[in-house]
């Protein structure tokens, strides 16, 4: 009976073992496999941009292939949320932005709760939206639109990457701060908004950086204002709007977010990994061209930051009673 008890023991002594040393090899072997990163818009857009650009590098650094998945819809809504219910392992990330501050505000019941569905990861950059029409359009100043908004209520369109977003609450801010009206047609991306605009079915755009500095670079677009205060360097001569609407100013920016609940090392390995890939001279070169300023943050400065982001857009959502449409 003595010998039974002690080879009894000594197997479960040698589970135990063998339990503990599988479990520290997969914590340590993530990721064993690719990580999805959902982009809540269309192909096409700013925000599509950044994250390739910067799936690439992450994917050297973590040694497993980022793969982007557009899920666009409902003000980023739909993406956002299909990482908010998958599994908190650090294979479904998002990159988060503008909509993410402003949803909680604007939308009543959000399928999820902002604040506690996500983990923040990395803030990745911050830059300007700017105010651009066709090049062939009449409009040639923030002065010219004004007018033209003013002699034409609600005649005037501007096009968006969604209910939301910051090219939505742009083009609301300035309506609001100008008392002129002008109409808001919504899409499903920034790339189809540009799509449209390109082909006159829309007046203007409040676009990011991102978004719109090919077109500006290649002539088909006209930048005529800027929404941060000050003049953006990636965009020469291109005055901010708040010079002729005082109080004005708008910004946008990119972070990652993983399902809460997801692992302290995982968010370690996935946000190391974005601060190295947003550092990187291809990344930095090629966002920096678009108006963009690098941040790679840690993820308590994007938690900071989209908090006072979230109170901040919340007070301009109800004092101006801007509604998701």
């Amino acid at each position: 009976m003595i010998a039974r008890n002690t080879v009894l023991r000594r197997l479960a002594a040698f589970f135990c073992a063998t339990a503990a040393l599988a479990s520290t090899h997969a914590g340590a072997a993530y990721p064993d496999k690719p990580v999805r990163l959902v982009v809540p818009f269309a192909p096409g857009g700013g925000t599509d941009l950044v994250a390739r650009t910067l799936a690439v590098g992450m994917g050297k650094e973590l040694g497993q292939q980022v793969i982007i998945d557009n899920k666009p819809g409902a003000g980023t809504i739909i993406g956002t949320d299909s990482v908010a219910k998958s599994p908190a392992d650090g294979y479904s990330i998002v990159i988060a932005t503008f909509a993410h501050a402003v949803n909680p505000s604007m939308v009543p019941k959000l399928p999820f709760v902002t604040d506690k569905a996500f983990t923040p990861i990395s803030l990745i950059a911050k830059g300007p939206n700017v105010l651009v029409v066709r090049a062939d359009s009449p409009y040639k100043s923030v002065k010219d639109v004004i007018a033209a908004a003013k002699a034409k209520p609600g005649k005037l369109t501007y096009a968006s990457q969604g209910n939301g977003t910051s090219a939505h609450l742009a083009g609301e801010m300035f309506t609001n701060l100008t008392k002129v009206e002008m109409t808001h047609v919504p899409y499903r991306g920034a790339g189809p908004a540009i799509t449209d605009l390109l082909g006159g079915q829309v007046d203007m755009i409040f676009g990011t950086a991102a978004a719109v500095a090919t077109f500006v670079d290649s002539g088909k677009l006209r930048a005529i204002g800027v929404t941060s205060a000050s003049p953006s360097a990636a965009l020469k001569g291109v005055a901010p709007i708040g010079r002729d609407v005082p109080g004005y100013q708008v910004e946008s920016w990119y972070g990652l977010y993983a399902p809460a609940g997801t692992p302290a090392d995982v968010i370690a390995k996935l946000s190391s990994a974005a601060k190295k890939a947003a550092a990187n001279p291809d990344f930095a070169k090629k966002i920096e061209q678009e108006g963009l300023s690098i941040v790679a943050s840690d993820p308590a400065e994007l938690d900071r930051y989209v908090k006072a982001e979230e109170l901040r857009w919340s007070k301009v959502v109800k004092e101006n009673n801007i509604k998701a449409e």
